[in-house]
């Protein structure tokens, strides 16, 4: 009984001085995010629908604008079988695990020694020299302890609780990593599925062009037979339809290249996936912009980036924390007795009490090395940080100005299209009534196409600008969404 009452007295000690001297000071600075100059507007908004206050709430399944019945159904995947989406999470689970860790170090370490000996030992006696062989006489001792021992380094200067604000901070960096790489390969699956579908579009028009290319082959060939045109029609014509063909069989190897990419995206096998062709292109988003401020809080990489920042200002305590004393305090509390009998009895009760402390007087530098060391990471995570939030707003900036800039360009091609195509057959009923050669047939319906593939391609761009505002602007994704590791009873998100 007297046992157990003082191993409770041991340990609601440990914890009480715990709990006390946990409040102490903590040396290093304090973080404060440093300033940012962020413009009041986009330059490139005007044209713009800016978005309403709440456009700015998550978006959650973004990628729905896009119409698209395969983004829709492969998108889902990607946050729980897209490969390097688990890695980061897996680099999330193990920074929670840092957290515990640092954590663990505020708390006394406690436990349980037992012991058990027995052993032969002589008592004296006669030698067998003097006595005719007659030997000393030997008995068993058997001896035991049964002791528990605490011991317990105060965080007096803060050390450990930087420890554990730069683990916290680091976890939040690994988690607003994930929520980055999730991004990242959703819009890249998206521009992947952008591409394919761009991709069977332009076979459907080689596809087309071919057959119109063979009908103009017939034609020359039948006037070749008659005499009426130059043998350099029917190799022009015949040029002009294997140019079309051999076009038409490359773009097999992108349409490979595409589905590969998406199998890989969704964490499967490339033979696993198999994607019929269809020639409708998906819908260009409305993406309702916010004012540059809020891209701070909307973009992942954005909040990784402060976050290592504040993870490194707490890494300068650390450093700081190696000029002061290093306390530990230790007890120990239980029985011993030899012989082993009566082991628990009160007058084989022991216990011990004891302090220690050390401070380095000279260290050659070392520590204030560590301290400019660690304020040197800190500037150089504040420039990483600002250099982030720079190349976030000429990323928006860019998809602002492609996507304007692109939609000027579509109009017009429309009607250059629309003007080609009517040029063809104006061409080609002229060559048939024998008022222009070939040469002029052939010259419009290469004009044609080659408007017809630049016009698509301009698509395809709008589209990958689109998706990318889309993950430029964050993806609808908060940095309210980052949990504080310290806080007791945290979720931890699945992949």
């Amino acid at each position: 009984m007297m046992k157990t009452i003082s191993l409770t007295r041991l340990a609601g000690a440990m914890l009480v001085l715990s709990t006390v001297m946990t409040g102490g000071c903590t040396v290093g600075p304090d973080y404060h995010r440093p300033p940012v100059a962020t413009p009041a507007t986009w330059k490139e908004l005007p044209g713009w629908t800016e978005a309403q206050p709440a456009a700015e709430r998550p978006k959650g399944d973004w990628w729905t604008g896009f119409n698209d019945p395969l983004i829709d159904q492969l998108e889902p995947l990607v946050s729980v079988s897209n490969q390097t989406v688990r890695q980061d999470y897996a680099n999330y689970q193990q920074a929670l695990a840092e957290v515990r860790l640092a954590r663990s170090a505020l708390f006394p370490t406690i436990g349980v020694t037992g012991s058990a000996t027995r052993a032969r030992s002589a008592t004296g006696g006669l030698s067998s020299s003097t006595l005719g062989g007659a030997s000393g006489f030997q008995r068993v001792n058997n001896a035991g302890s049964l002791e528990a021992n605490a011991s317990w380094a105060p965080d007096l200067w803060g050390l450990v609780r930087r420890n554990i604000e730069e683990s916290a901070a680091t976890a939040q960096a690994s988690q607003a990593t994930l929520a980055n790489a999730t991004l990242s390969e959703q819009i890249a699956l998206a521009s992947a599925v952008i591409n394919l579908r761009v991709t069977d579009a332009n076979i459907d028009l080689l596809t087309h062009t071919v057959d119109a290319f063979e009908q103009s082959l017939r034609v020359v060939a039948d006037q070749d037979k008659a005499g009426t045109v130059p043998p350099s029609d029917l190799v022009s014509a015949q040029t002009q339809l294997e140019s079309a063909q051999s076009s038409l069989i490359a773009l097999g190897v992108a349409r490979a290249q595409y589905v590969h990419a998406i199998a890989v995206l969704v964490g499967k096998n490339p033979e696993e996936l198999d994607v019929p062709q269809n020639t409708t292109l998906p819908t260009l988003p409305s993406t309702p912009v916010s004012v540059p401020s809020t891209l701070l809080q909307r973009r992942p990489d954005i909040a990784a980036a402060e976050r290592l920042m504040a993870a490194q200002n707490a890494a300068i305590g650390v450093a700081v924390a190696a000029y002061y004393p290093t306390i530990s305090l230790s007890a120990l509390d239980g029985f011993t007795q030899s012989p082993l009998a009566g082991l628990l009895h009160i007058s084989n009760y022991v216990w011990s009490l004891g302090g220690q402390a050390s401070e380095t007087l000279f260290d050659g530098g070392q520590r204030s090395a560590q301290v400019d060391a660690a304020k040197a990471s800190y500037e150089a995570a504040v420039a990483a940080y600002r250099g982030t939030v720079l190349t976030a707003f000429q990323g928006v900036e860019n998809d602002l100005a492609g996507l304007r800039i692109l939609a000027q360009q579509a109009e017009v091609l429309e009607r250059a299209v629309r003007d080609a195509t009517r040029g063809t057959e104006i061409a080609r009923n002229e060559y048939q009534a024998g008022t222009v050669d070939f040469t002029t047939v052939a010259t419009a319906q290469t004009t044609q196409l080659n408007l017809q593939q630049t016009a698509l391609n301009v698509q395809q761009t709008r589209l990958l600008d689109a998706a990318s505002l889309i993950g430029d602007l964050g993806g609808g994704w908060s940095d309210s969404e980052l949990r504080d590791p310290r806080k007791a009873g945290q979720q931890n998100a699945s992949p």
